[in-house]
């Protein structure tokens, strides 16, 4: 019988045209404990993942005891790397939610340099889609909606509708003084 568990993804991975990491993810809860704990261990599967996937025309490995899914956008490649016998249609799911969702925020011009100019919303896209290596949303939409949401500083708000409502007194009160003296 297969151990059924929601902890699907072990790690999500963005690497630059030459390998270097820009975001790395890595997910320690589940059945199976992170196979990479130290950063050097890390950087060195995901060094040996690009290798192995950078001429690859698939997008599903099997590589070093796990499923991984891949996809080019530019030159940025993503990975999601999760257990050898989880389902790759769901996986494949959230990784194209994810990609989508990045797309979607960076008004479709995904490449090094605005991943790096926009990290703050990619790794909210990231942790919208996968919380703790469960995946929670799949529509890109959703989770391009749910980003922009929290983009908004609600002490901006505030100040902007305070703004609205001095520069409203301050209409009202020259509209009555006007009032009043056109009434002389």
């Amino acid at each position: 019988m297969v151990n059924l568990s929601l902890y699907t993804v072990r790690a999500m991975v963005i690497l630059d045209g030459d390998g270097n990491r820009l975001v790395a993810k890595y997910y320690s809860r589940g059945p199976h404990m992170q196979s990479y704990k130290t950063v050097k261990e890390q950087k060195k599967f995901e060094s040996e993942l690009f290798s192995k996937t950078r001429k690859s025309s698939g997008e599903v490995i099997l590589y070093d005891g796990h499923t991984v899914l891949f996809k080019y956008v530019n030159d940025a490649h993503f990975y999601l790397v999760g257990d050898p016998e989880e389902n790759e249609l769901l996986l494949s799911a959230v990784l194209n939610g994810v990609v989508e969702a990045i797309s979607l925020l960076l008004k479709h011009s995904v490449d090094k340099r605005n991943l790096l100019d926009n990290l703050d919303m990619v790794v909210l896209a990231l942790d919208e889609a996968v919380d703790d290596g469960i995946a929670l949303e799949t529509d890109p939409n959703v989770i391009a909606s749910n980003v922009s949401k929290r983009g908004v500083d609600t002490t901006d708000v505030l100040l902007s509708s305070l703004n609205e409502q001095v520069l409203f007194d301050v209409y009202k009160q020259a509209k009555e003084h006007f009032n009043f003296s056109m009434l002389k």
